[in-house]
């Protein structure tokens, strides 16, 4: 029996939800394979390879794989289909700034004199060092030589940045006699302090802090990674969380007496990927003006996303953004939703906040558990359901879960094998 033509088989996939394109690559790898009676799950690989959302049942809220901090889906990109003033001075007429119109938002919250925005964390730490130290000495603490994700390490941006690394203290122990004897022995441009957002180092240990660092007269960079605003958290009401104590905001570190502070924008601020570069004018200007800028700038859309988030921050809305209403659910709210799924047993859980921040950190949760290895189900639904496992249970921790998502959920469960 001769196999159906591509063409004709690739009309047939149209409820695929395919473009006509990828319909015909699916029929062509049917075919191929000798496989055409099957090419509906031909299709369905590549439709799984595309980005797509999913249900993030695994309670960890800022989930690297799955995109980090969520959007807003009510309030993200409302003008995406508009033009817009992304360099255009509406006062004069001419061209303006993009670098004003969300950089000034975040400087007014943190208090920072400037900022700018770039493609990521990364980025952020990448142009400082590249605008204000190349082809000199950085001095830092070897308890801060960490890697930040993906096999990137500090030492490798800093030296990609064309600046060299000068190690003091040790692992555990750094004092402030070991900078000072390295500002007077290397000619150092700055100071670079990283915050272990990704880790957590105790027992017999001591660093400095940026107040004692700003005496040795050296401009300090600290990169807090995560991105808290505000430690206070007045968005999360009174009083401030347990699992946030200790983790540093760029308001307070700036109040300390950084010159500047970089941080990413989709972990603990909430926001789209991003880095963030703020504090003096003179630094910031300098970093603009470096010509790396140009290329690790980011489009219109993140500029747009970001406003929309910082937005909530300067208007008391933070606690409405995603990210900050599923760390905010009480247990027994969860509890009861586990309930009323009425779909596995009600089971008590441990959320994590994750995307490398605070680590250690736990929220009591609870979802529901189903006997054996449903993940691969799971991830086979329309929506896919992410979850995890615990023992020889599959389970789905409801915290990370949108309460508009639970009645597709408890069908979705119920038409498991």
């Amino acid at each position: 029996m001769r196999p159906p033509s591509v063409d004709s088989l690739a009309n047939s996939l149209k409820s695929s939800g395919l473009p006509h394109q990828l319909r015909v690559e699916a029929a062509r790898r049917a075919i191929a394979g000798n496989d055409h009676e099957n090419a509906a799950a031909y299709a369905r690989e590549i439709y799984d390879d595309l980005l797509q959302p999913v249900i993030n049942g695994t309670g960890v809220i800022i989930h690297t794989n799955l995109g980090r901090s969520p959007l807003n889906p009510d309030r993200t990109l409302p003008n995406a289909y508009r033009y817009s003033n992304l360099e255009f001075d509406l006062a004069n007429g001419r061209r303006g700034s993009r670098d004003k119109r969300v950089g000034s938002l975040i400087s007014k919250y943190i208090g920072a004199e400037s900022a700018i925005i770039v493609n990521n964390g990364a980025a952020a730490i990448f142009l400082v060092l590249a605008a204000l130290a190349f082809d000199r000495n950085v001095v830092i603490s070897r308890g801060e030589l960490v890697e930040i994700g993906g096999g990137f390490r500090i030492p490798d941006v800093l030296e990609s940045a064309g600046a060299r690394l000068i190690e003091v203290g040790t692992t555990n122990k750094t004092r402030l006699n070991d900078y000072v004897s390295a500002a007077k022995n290397s000619d150092p441009a700055l100071i670079l302090k990283v915050h272990g957002s990704n880790y957590k180092m105790i027992g017999f240990t001591e660093t400095v802090p940026v107040k004692s660092l700003k005496t040795i007269g050296l401009p300090v960079i600290f990169d807090i990674g995560s991105g808290l605003l505000d430690e206070s958290a007045p968005w999360m009401g009174w009083p401030t969380p347990s699992w946030l104590k200790g983790e540093p905001g760029a308001k307070q570190t700036l109040e300390s007496g950084a010159d500047l502070v970089t941080f990413s924008g989709d972990k603990l601020l909430g926001g789209p990927q991003a880095g963030i570069i703020a504090g003096a004018k003179k630094l910031v200007d300098a970093c603009a003006r470096h010509p790396l800028y140009r290329a690790l700038r980011p489009g219109n859309l993140t500029l747009e996303a970001m406003a929309d988030t910082i937005f909530a921050y300067l208007d008391n809305r933070a606690d409405h953004l995603p990210l900050w209403k599923m760390a905010k659910i009480a247990p027994g709210e969860l509890k009861t939703r586990a309930e009323l799924l009425d779909s596995g047993a009600v089971v008590r859980l441990k959320s994590t906040i994750g995307g490398g921040s605070l680590p250690g950190q736990e929220i009591d949760s609870y979802g529901i558990a189903l006997s054996g290895d449903k993940t691969s189900d799971l991830r086979k639904l329309k929506v896919p359901v992410i979850a995890r496992m615990e023992g020889p249970d599959t389970v789905i921790d409801l915290r990370t879960v949108d309460i508009k998502d639970d009645s597709y959920l408890k069908s979705a469960i119920r038409s498991l094998p």
